[in-house]
């Protein structure tokens, strides 16, 4: 069993020493002002960003609500409704639900990886 067991083991710390040895050293460095005291800025212009793509200005359009109205009420926000708005965005799926085909791949990937050791 301690055999069976340290066989294994081997193979998984000599690959974490060899990523360990290769691994570039830490660097710091300063950052200045403008880079940390405007995070809702930043959040502010990536909800402008989305009000501003082509679909999102139809969709709001067909709701009655012109895309210059939108930006407009994007810029009358506080920074709290921004960074919450830009939360919710951030939790939004970036694509498309998997498919039946996508979850089998997954699976039988999973499967494979599980017998292979």
């Amino acid at each position: 069993m301690t055999t069976i067991l340290s066989r294994l083991m081997t193979p998984f710390i000599a690959a974490f020493l060899l990523a360990a040895l290769f691994s570039p050293p830490a660097q710091a460095e300063l950052v200045g002002t403008d880079q940390v005291a405007s995070p809702q800025q930043s959040e502010r212009e990536r909800v402008k960003a989305l009000v501003a793509r082509p679909e999102v200005a139809q969709k709001l359009q067909q709701l009655g609500v012109l895309a210059e109205d939108a930006a407009a009420r994007v810029d009358a926000l506080t920074d709290a409704e921004v960074a919450a708005l830009a939360s919710r965005i951030d939790a939004l799926p970036a694509g498309g639900a998997m498919t039946t085909q996508e979850w089998l791949l997954v699976i039988i990937a999973i499967l494979v990886l599980i017998i292979a050791l």
